[in-house]
């Protein structure tokens, strides 16, 4: 039997046996759980940005790195302890400014006519920045490979101590990232702030519900997705209903951090294990962070019944050799 049923069966046995209800119950049993078993919480900042998409501009990358570190700020004074930016956060380099053939043909990206003395800067800003705060943060950034290799599309994982933790490269790329920008990462990331683990994803991987299930089974309380939207005239709007149903049928939040310019139809949010936004930025276009607190409850049965479902529990339950099951031309 799973931790959460335990749990559940505890509160109703107490509720039982003393006659309170079940919320009263429920506060006692917790008051005397281990840690392990208690709810766990933690405060999240999921960002929306505007877009440098000229990696050349060394004027271009320095403002979006500062604009993107007073957005940890306003994070860090309204309590959060992890501040979540979207793909690209200080640049998200535009596939036709990189063509070697280009910009009227895609091709094979010129990754020399980057300003990589600039970009590693504002990285190392940002890091500094991040320990200087308090808090942690997760941003898109490209990451350089050795030659000849692509670079990877990543996210980076910086400690409220400055230190980067971990990285995530995307793994299911677009056609134009796959043929001419990227090599694809091989394996999922996952994290932990405060007891709540977190997991990644990236660019246009919402449209794959196996990252999210996969992060399912390695049992992340919350996935972070960083995208710039789907390039489409409707921005992230298909992202985004996507994020609430990997909630929904994951049990788990999910945060969706993507360009203020999609916020008109899809802002940046924070998406609850109910797959219903708790938390969204303004819909007007303008960077913003908004906030929600990440919560575990032990109590409920959500997930682990989910489990249970897709672990074999309906084989034994089969009828074999009835035709009346069998058949499907009849009432």
């Amino acid at each position: 039997m799973t931790q959460n049923q335990n749990f559940k069966r505890r509160v109703r046995s107490r509720a039982k046996k003393t006659g309170e209800s079940y919320t009263a119950a429920l506060r006692h049993v917790r008051a005397s759980s281990p840690p392990d078993a208690m709810a766990r919480s933690v405060r999240l900042a999921v960002a929306q940005t505007t877009l440098c998409d000229d990696p050349r501009d060394a004027v271009a990358l320095r403002a979006s790195g500062e604009a993107l570190r007073r957005l940890m700020q306003q994070a860090a004074e309204a309590g959060a302890r992890i501040v979540h930016f979207g793909e690209g956060a200080i640049c998200s380099p535009n596939k036709r400014i990189l063509s070697s053939t280009g910009p009227d043909e895609i091709g094979p990206a010129d990754w020399d006519r980057c300003d990589w003395g600039v970009f590693n800067e504002e990285l190392e800003r940002t890091r500094g920045y991040a320990r200087e705060l308090g808090i942690w943060v997760v941003f898109g950034a490209v990451h350089r490979l050795s030659s000849p290799h692509r670079p990877h599309n990543s996210l980076y994982i910086v400690s409220d101590r400055g230190e980067l933790v971990t990285r995530y490269d995307e793994r299911l790329l677009s056609n134009t990232k796959i043929s001419f920008m990227y090599a694809p990462g091989s394996i999922p990331m996952t994290f932990e702030v405060d007891g709540i683990s977190f997991g990644c994803a990236l660019g246009m991987e919402t449209h794959f519900p196996e990252i999210f299930t996969e992060y399912e089974r390695l049992d992340v309380d919350c996935v972070l997705f960083s995208s710039t939207g789907d390039g489409l005239p409707h921005g992230g709007g298909a992202f985004a209903a996507e994020a609430q149903g990997h909630a929904a049928s994951n049990s788990y939040w999910v945060s969706f951090a993507v360009l203020a310019k999609h916020s008109l139809s899809a802002p940046a949010g924070i998406v609850g294990p109910n797959g219903r936004w708790v938390a969204q930025c303004p819909a007007d276009e303008t960077p913003a962070v908004a906030l929600a607190d990440i919560t575990t409850d032990p109590a409920d049965p959500s997930r682990p019944w989910r489990r249970t479902a897709r672990a074999g529990l309906y084989e034994p339950h089969f009828v074999a050799g009835d035709p009346r099951s069998d058949g499907r031309n009849s009432f």
